[in-house]
């Protein structure tokens, strides 16, 4: 279905230029919800309007299309459940809590191993159960949730994959989390005795729009300075990773608002500055 094929492909660059654009995960979580709910309701509608030409074309809706949305908001609900419930404490407090939620998703993985198999090796066997309406076994490993769910768009097994989906990503977020508080902790011990750095704390977005801006008006090395030269030094001076940046950039140019946003900003703030500056 070309519809929903663009639908997800807007979703994705929506989600990527939120998670560039908000540096707060929590608030990166709820306004990726948002969007990916109102995403599988537009979805929901086409395919209960439209329906399925055959058993394999619903097949692989349930079993490879709908996964992918479903994962992204399985996804966002865990990491923002995840970080609102995080203790606050000492570096290896945070380190088993993150322990414990790795925990988790290997009893998920231990609890439904067969069906991981089954995933993992691309099987088709009992597609026709799993992947088409109307069609589950109450003697199978069901989620609660395909009890409570609309059973004109759902089967049961395919919240099964966007849930194996959800997990492999969530399992890299919190490998990365504690591979962050090491860092952390290694920097704190090297820099205890050294001056305060400083850390750039509005959105990235925001640095990568000034970041073309200085280097269009040509303000470093004579306007000899290329783009990528700029970007390697303001990340290790601010401590930042601005990833692809070019995408940014792209994203930047279609913005339906102002694409000057931050710049815009900086002006407005300074001008009333000087002004109130004046009356004093």
């Amino acid at each position: 279905m070309h519809k929903i094929e663009i639908l997800l492909k807007n979703l994705t660059e929506q989600i990527n230029f939120i998670d560039l654009e908000i540096d707060d995960t929590v608030l990166k979580c709820e306004k990726s919800i948002e969007i990916i709910i109102q995403a599988l309701q537009k979805v929901k509608t086409i395919v209960l309007k439209t329906g399925f030409k055959s058993e394999d074309e619903e097949i692989l809706f349930f079993k490879e299309t709908k996964p992918l949305f479903t994962s992204k908001r399985i996804y966002h609900n865990s990491i923002y459940r995840i970080e609102t419930k995080k203790p606050s404490g000492s570096t290896r407090i945070l380190k088993k809590y993150y322990n414990n939620e790795l925990e988790k998703l290997k009893r998920y993985f231990d609890d439904n191993l067969d069906f991981y198999k089954y995933y993992r090796t691309k099987s088709t066997y009992l597609d026709y159960k799993y992947f088409v309406r109307g069609s589950f076994d109450v003697k199978q490993s069901l989620d609660n949730f395909y009890y409570e769910a609309d059973l004109n768009f759902t089967t049961s097994h395919d919240f099964k994959v966007a849930k194996i989906l959800a997990n492999d990503l969530l399992q890299l977020y919190l490998e990365d989390q504690m591979i962050l508080l090491d860092n952390k902790n290694q920097k704190n011990h090297i820099h205890q005795n050294s001056p305060t750095r400083l850390t750039w704390t509005s959105s990235k977005v925001a640095l990568i729009e000034l970041l073309y801006a200085l280097q269009t008006e040509g303000v470093f090395n004579n306007g000899t300075a290329d783009l990528k030269e700029i970007v390697e030094n303001f990340e290790k001076i601010f401590n930042i990773d601005l990833g692809q940046f070019h995408r940014v950039f792209l994203e930047i140019r279609i913005r339906k608002s102002s694409q000057t946003k931050f710049l815009d900003s900086l002006k407005e703030v300074l001008t009333k500055r000087i002004n109130s500056a004046d009356e004093k």
